[in-house]
């Protein structure tokens, strides 16, 4: 890796120079950009370049220290490789290398392309490695003065921040200062120069971002979960090592990029506990990784990707008190106004100054706390000079330029007794290219969301003793909702508590908005149903004269008119075919057959009401008509065509009904032969096209605005525009048979003639096949172990192709003209998937991060979780083997959504689920009809929200609330009791069973020769006397038979008797 330390070349000394037949230099680059150099320094050569003649570079050689040099971004920038110990100077009409022989054999390559942009000449000075060069340098000087028009001190510009290292530098320093040049640095020319990024330069950095924010996101974040989760003691430094280790090695984070062309930008840094340097050149000490309560964790990271850098820096609260609550959520708002800042026309200082603005009016005293800058330029160097972030930059920002933008506070107070923790820092950088209408964050899948940083873990009794102060200080902001860990199995009681508290915050949050959506809601009235659309008008022939004649008067069926021609009074009379009801036949014994055809009439029961039978109620319509005839055959025929013409007819009405409703969608724009479409072949689709013929695989593309799928077979094609995408899902297959791709829609599309939402493109992983016949295959068959293997390629190769198309088309969505659309493939996440019936049939529903679907099951499941209004978890309690979930949405007039069945093992699971995802959720032992419900809520809104909104649906409230009523069911004692009042025999049923028993066993043993054992009859006598004594009578009668019932079942043994009837004797508990 020290190779690569001296700025960002890729290749060193011995790679570039040594290898030329290794590396080549990009022709067509070349020339683009030298083109753009010369244009730059002729139009700026006064403001930016010092009015330079002459050009000077020069490459210091290899270090192992890690920098970022002007002139080794140059080289990169024009070459696309670094040249160590080069020097490079540039005048109007030719260009001078001197160099050793084997970085001379590369740049040759040069000469011819050098002449046709910028019609200048390459000179290459080659010399030895004992050679000090002076006998070059001299005739270099001289080709300076010779093209300076005469002048005798020709103004040379260079770089005066970079030191002359190496003998080669040190004696061309030496000779250009006496050489009675007028020397002037032009490091601003080259900052504005590499400030504006092509597109090519672009995707580079894009690339690096993606890399840096994966690492974060799939290597960091879960690093340190599993750290603090499991109490281990790991030091910065070590986690530096680690990190850097992922960055060099992408795999490791499932990013496909080259090995070779990623570098890290400078090493991690981890910092916790007291100590806290914001500076770029901070580092990660040995100290161990500190996560008490009130501790702050910043991670800082960044790579490179082909020499362009790009960085990341979160900071992550760890059971954050007050303080620390509020400074993060001002720090991320001021972080967000600092990126919406960099637009193009902006001046750079305006960043900085919207942070300000945000901190000085939400939380003036963290003012002076915070960072003097928003960040710098980043790209071939980490820090471009001139493009810094700070309140005194008045460069103007342009499309193409690319921002470290990192923000923090300094050194602030938490206001805790623990030295390591009363003071914090916060930070946070994110890599943002200035486009056309919104900054893009290139490192935006690493979240910086306050749920996703702030850590929420269940501390001894002890420390929460030591800090309530932390846990309960009131301030103005409300306490935000951050991970919950656990760091064993002994806090689950914990866990729930924090999960009620939760939800009870999403109770009144919900109320509250439920109430402001309702109050603008108004009484729009309605049944929900729109005017069905009618049929065009039903004109079979337009002229009489049309009307195909026959000289036999028969039943005839006209396909072209669509119509059927009867026989009425010697007349042919046509019937459009639309205007048929049914059409039945039937055949007596004699052979004789009848067919009956009924109309579409006007009042009759189930007819729809047709424009054209609107337009002439006071005709006269034909209802039935019956027709005799000899011929079976033809009657038959008749039928069997006039069913077939209806179809034909309705099913084409239907469908231009259908297309009628329909959203119009922009056009396809196909990719021009610049942008090769993104492919994705043998996919079958679902719901699948007509026709009766055999189905075909076929290809989907991503073009401009949107994807294509077609088939070989013309006639089926579907395109899918990227605006209409609400979600797009990737699911691969895992106990799955088909691996897929699936878009849920904004508005209805048609597939073939049937209109829908949802399409899916699909491949089948495995053949679904079994082998008849043949006994049962030995588990080591070679045979069979063949075939699995087979498979389980088949499997990975499909999975592998799916998320490469997946992969490339985020990346598509990615570019700023897509912004808006918030497009991305979500991937369900299977660990929290359940067993439901949503529909008729068991289903696997999987959340994702934003729905919850079930795609592998037709009718396709979708549930955009921002539409829910509340979820209620019905059928819940002891002894229940399943459980219902009724989704709630926030458009009222929709239906609820139920799914059957779900086994109660699921419940924690989705309860903790639902809890994450903010959603509010009740709980109740019946299922409820909610369309009174709903209807109720909607007639009388206010009255909803002064009963307390959703909280009718709190299962503990309405337990409480019923608790005096149940000493209604506690039954009452058949025997007779002496007692003075009703309370005191309410209060004698808390007594044991045992005992009522055993003072029951030793009357009946006295008195069994009397009583003979009681009838049902007696007894219900006994208790009618018993009411009247003690006043009972106002109790219903079926509470009294209820009472009656359930006290014989406690207080009452089997009647047991003796052969000869008489009843045995109960024996007494000893």
């Amino acid at each position: 890796m020290a190779e690569h330390r001296n700025g960002n070349g890729k290749p060193s000394e011995r790679n570039a120079a040594g290898a030329s037949n290794a590396y080549t230099i990009n022709i067509e680059n070349f020339q683009k950009r030298l083109k753009s150099f010369y244009s730059h320094w002729k139009d700026h050569k006064t403001d930016l370049w010092a009015d330079s003649d002459a050009l000077a570079i020069a490459t210091p050689p290899v270090s192992d220290d890690l920098r970022y040099l002007k002139s080794s971004a140059l080289n990169i920038w024009l070459l696309g490789y670094e040249f160590p110990e080069t020097i490079m100077v540039f005048m109007n009409k030719q260009i001078h290398f001197l160099c050793t022989q084997k970085k001379a054999s590369l740049l040759e390559t040069l000469k011819k392309s050098a002449k046709e942009a910028v019609s200048v000449d390459v000179v290459i000075h080659v010399k030895a490695k004992s050679d000090d060069g002076t006998a070059f340098m001299e005739e270099i000087f001289q080709a300076v003065r010779d093209q300076s028009n005469g002048n005798d001190a020709p103004v040379v510009g260079f770089i005066v921040r970079e030191a002359p290292e190496g003998k080669l530098l040190e004696t061309w320093s030496e000779k250009l200062k006496g050489s009675k040049f007028q020397l002037n640095d032009v490091t601003n020319g080259f900052s504005e120069l590499f400030g504006i990024k092509d597109s090519t330069e672009l995707t580079n950095v894009k690339k690096a971002g993606f890399l840096t924010s994966s690492v974060m996101k799939h290597f960091v974040v879960p690093n340190l979960e599993k750290i603090i989760d499991e109490e281990k003691k790991v030091s910065h430094s070590s986690l530096m090592d680690d990190t850097e280790k992922a960055i060099l090695d992408p795999a490791k984070v499932k990013v496909k990029l080259k090995a070779e062309n990623i570098d890290i930008c400078y090493p991690p840094i981890f910092q916790s506990g007291s100590e806290f340097d914001l500076k770029p050149s901070a580092s990660s000490n040995d100290a161990n990784l500190y996560y008490d309560s009130t501790s702050v964790i910043i991670c800082a990271i960044g790579s490179r990707y082909n020499s362009y850098c790009s960085n990341v820096a979160r900071s992550f609260l760890i059971d954050a008190n007050a303080t620390q609550s509020k400074a993060y959520e001002v720090l991320l708002k001021a972080h967000e106004a600092a990126i919406t800042a960099l637009k193009p026309g902006n001046k750079a200082g305006a960043a900085y100054q919207a942070a300000v603005s945000v901190v000085e009016r939400d939380a003036p005293e963290f003012a002076p706390h915070l960072t003097k800058s928003a960040g710098t330029g980043i790209g071939l160097e980490f820090r471009e000079s001139g493009l810094n972030l700070n309140a005194r930059n008045d460069r103007v920002l342009k499309v193409g330029m690319v921002f470290n933008v990192s923000l923090g506070f300094q050194n602030l107070q938490a206001e805790t007794k623990n030295p390591k923790t009363e003071k914090f820092s916060l930070l946070l950088a994110d890599t943002v290219i200035v486009s056309d209408k919104v900054a893009e964050v290139v490192t935006s899948i690493s979240s910086k969301a306050v749920k996703d940083v702030a850590y929420s873990f269940n501390e001894d009794d002890e420390e929460e003793e030591a800090h309530p102060k932390v846990k309960a200080e009131p301030n103005g902001t409300e306490a935000f909702s951050s991970k919950a860990t656990l760091r064993s199995g002994n806090h689950e009681m914990s866990k729930e508590e924090l999960r009620r508290q939760h939800q009870a915050e999403l109770a009144r949050q919900k109320n509250e908005e439920t109430a402001r959506r309702l109050s603008g809601v108004g009484s729009a009235n309605g049944d929900g149903r729109g005017s069905a659309k009618a049929l065009g008008d039903l004109i079979a022939y337009k002229n009489v004269s049309d009307i195909p004649q026959s000289r036999e008067l028969m039943i005839q069926i006209d396909q072209k008119n669509e119509s059927v021609l009867l026989p009425i009074y010697g007349s042919v009379v046509p019937f459009h075919i639309a205007t048929i009801k049914s059409v039945t036949s039937q055949q007596d014994s004699n052979r004789t057959c009848y067919i009956r055809i009924i109309f579409n009439v006007p009042g009759t029961p189930f007819n729809p009401h047709d424009a054209n039978s609107m337009k002439f109620q006071g005709n006269i319509y034909l209802k039935e008509v019956s027709f005799r005839s000899k011929d079976p055959r033809h009657i038959s025929e008749v039928v069997q065509l006039i069913k077939t013409l209806r179809r034909q007819v309705a099913s084409r009405e239907s469908e231009r009904a259908e297309r009628a409703t329909l959203v119009t969608q922009e056009k396809l724009q196909l990719a021009g032969s610049k942008f090769k479409p993104i492919r994705l072949t043998d996919l079958w689709i679902r719901p699948p096209f007509g026709g009766r013929g055999r189905k075909l695989t076929g290809t989907l593309e991503a073009h401009t605005n949107g994807f294509r799928y077609s088939t070989s077979r013309p006639d089926e094609r579907v395109d899918i525009m990227f605006g209409n995408i609400k979600h797009a899902f990737f699911q691969p297959a895992e106990k799955e048979m088909i691996t897929l791709v699936h878009f849920h829609l904004h508005n209805h599309i048609m597939v073939g003639n049937k209109k829908t939402k949802d399409v899916q493109l699909y491949v089948e992983v495995m053949d679904v096949v079994q082998t008849l016949g043949g006994g049962r295959r030995s588990t080591n068959d070679p045979d069979e172990i063949e075939e699995e293997q087979r498979e389980r390629d088949r499997k990975n190769k499909i999975n592998t192709d799916f998320q490469n198309f997946v992969n490339r088309v985020n990346d598509l969505w990615g570019q700023p003209q897509f912004k808006g659309l918030y497009l991305e493939f979500d991937q369900p996440l299977r660990e929290l998937g359940f067993h439901g019936v949503p529909h008729k049939a068991s289903a696997f529903i999987v959340p994702t991060s934003s729905c919850l679907v079930e795609l592998i099951e037709t009718p396709f499941l979708v549930i955009t979780l921002s539409e829910i209004e509340i979820v209620n978890l019905e059928r819940v309690g002891l002894g229940q083997k399943n459980f219902d979930m009724t989704i709630v949405f926030k458009d009222f007039k929709r239906d609820v959504l139920r799914i059957d069945s779900i086994p109660s093992a699921s419940l924690d699971g989705i309860k903790e689920w639902i809890d994450t995802t903010d959603l509010k959720y009740y709980e109740s032992r019946l299922n409820l009809n909610w369309r009174p419900i709903l209807k109720t809520i909607t007639d009388d809104p206010e009255k909803f929200i002064e009963d307390g909104g959703w909280e009718f649906l709190n299962m503990e409230v309405s337990d409480s609330d019923s608790d005096n009523s149940e000493d209604s069911d506690k039954g009452y004692e058949p025997e007779e009791i002496q007692s003075e009042s009703i309370s005191e025999e309410e209060d004698a049923d808390s007594e044991s069973l045992v005992e009522s028993d055993e003072d029951e066993e030793e009357e009946s043993d006295g008195d069994s020769e009397e009583d003979k054992g009681k009838t049902w009859e007696e007894l219900e006598r006994e208790a009618k006397n018993a009411d009247r004594e003690y006043g009972d009578e106002s109790d219903s009668e079926e509470e009294r038979n209820r009472r009656k019932v359930k006290a014989l079942g406690k207080s009452r043994v089997p009647d047991r008797r003796d052969s000869r009837g008489v009843p045995a004797k109960r024996p007494k508990l000893r």
